[in-house]
């Protein structure tokens, strides 16, 4: 127990640790006075939405304010000009991190400290601190932490917007030298990743697939055992490779494991997006034409159907 511990104990005082999102206030807007932030006051998310050219963004009518265990309090956004989309998540992964939940304090205070490549950042931090992108990505996971999101998904988090820094990069922490070493990492490990994904789908098929190599812990085996293999593969494989990000290990091995474990899921759920996406736009091409689709495959159905159990 640490003497700060000891001395509340023996006082008979629960020590709590400081609050770290509360009510940031609110900006001037139009001469009038905006309202200070109050570290007593739980944050207030108060989104204003805005549609442009078919893309969602928010603007944010009241301060989020967060006080890091390195840093000093930072408020966000700086401006009212600030924008965001949320949780910036592709469409394909929100059943694994959703735009919203505990994390979403956390993702608006990442997405001001970073901003997009052509927007500034949008924070204040009142010991004046310059925040890069590594460092903003490292609050990012503290944060997540502080709202309550589960070690796992936080983690994941992390890791995405890890990988977008290194190829994104922005004001980061790093020589060039070292800055391309993170890529040329990244881009090994995905490229590697991938192309043993494709191999191991081959050997579990039986099929020699154009520039398919066969892959040892696969084999000439039943099929439940070229799976249990596969799997194996899929977690020991991306664990050696992160060994290649240096300092970066964990979100290389994090990346690593969760491209090749859910290699397979992706591309089914991308088939199924692109099938839907093009559904969409026929529909709204023709709706004579969006008819015809939907018989065909109906009637398609039915027919299999009758052929296979009859």
């Amino acid at each position: 127990m640490r003497a700060r511990e000891r001395v509340a104990a023996m006082a008979g005082q629960v020590v709590q640790e400081p609050r770290r999102f509360y009510d940031g206030g609110t900006l001037a807007r139009d001469g009038v006075p905006g309202e200070p932030p109050d570290p007593g006051a739980d944050p207030r998310i108060v989104l204003e939405r805005h549609a442009e050219e078919g893309v969602e963004t928010f603007e944010l009518e009241r301060r989020l304010a967060y006080r890091d265990r390195h840093l000093s309090e930072l408020l966000v956004p700086a401006d009212a000009g600030f924008r965001t989309d949320l949780t910036s998540v592709p469409a394909l992964f929100t059943w694994l991190v959703p735009k919203t939940g505990a994390h979403l304090p956390a993702a608006l205070l990442h997405d001001a400290l970073v901003a997009g490549r052509a927007d500034p950042a949008s924070y204040v931090s009142t010991d004046g601190h310059e925040v890069d992108r590594f460092e903003a990505d490292r609050i990012f996971r503290d944060a997540m932490a502080d709202t309550g999101t589960g070690v796992v998904r936080r983690w994941i988090v992390w890791t995405a917007v890890t990988v977008a820094t290194i190829f994104v990069g922005r004001e980061v922490p790093w020589t060039p030298l070292k800055h391309w070493s993170y890529r040329v990492a990244a881009a090994v490990t995905i490229v590697t990743i991938l192309y043993l994904g494709y191999s191991s789908t081959s050997d579990l098929f039986d099929r020699s697939w154009i520039g398919a190599v066969d892959v040892p812990w696969m084999g000439q085996r039943p099929w439940w055992t070229e799976v249990v293999g596969g799997l194996s593969g899929a977690i020991v494989l991306p664990l050696a490779l992160s060994l290649l990000w240096g300092r970066l290990r964990m979100a290389g091995a994090i990346a690593g494991v969760l491209l090749a474990v859910l290699l397979h899921v992706t591309v089914g759920l991308a088939v199924i997006g692109t099938t839907y996406l093009a559904l969409e736009w026929l529909a709204r091409r023709s709706a004579l034409l969006g008819w015809a689709l939907a018989a065909v495959v109906v009637v398609g159905s039915l027919v299999t159907f009758a052929v296979v159990t009859l």
